[in-house]
C-alpha cells in the first residue's frame, strides 16, 4: 500500500467523487483507509451506564485504497501546452 498516514488524497470513486482529504488511519490488512471528512455514515448509539446519552453520531467509513490516489504539490500544477502560431 503506497498511502500513509498524514498523505493528501483525491478520491476517485464513490459518493465523494473528486474531494480531496488528508488520511488519518490505514487498514493495512483491509486494504482500507480512514479520510478525514470523507465518506462519513451514520452510526446509531446505544447508551451505556449512568450519565451516557445515545443517539446518532456521523463518523467517516473506510475507502478502499483503489478509490484514492495521493496527491502531491507538483502534480497539481499542470503545463499547458502552447500553441504555435502560423
Amino acid at each position: 500500500m503506497k498511502v500513509k498516514v498524514s498523505d493528501k488524497v483525491k478520491i476517485l470513486a464513490g459518493k465523494d467523487k473528486g474531494k480531496e482529504g488528508k488520511v488519518i488511519k490505514t487498514l493495512r490488512k483491509e486494504d482500507k483507509v480512514i479520510v478525514e471528512g470523507i465518506n462519513i455514515v451514520k452510526k446509531h448509539i446505544k447508551p451505556n451506564g449512568q450519565g451516557e446519552t445515545g443517539g446518532i453520531r456521523d463518523i467517516e467509513a473506510p475507502i478502499h485504497v483503489s478509490n484514492v490516489k495521493v496527491i502531491t504539490e507538483d502534480k497539481k500544477k499542470t503545463t499547458k501546452k502552447e500553441k504555435k502560431a502560423n
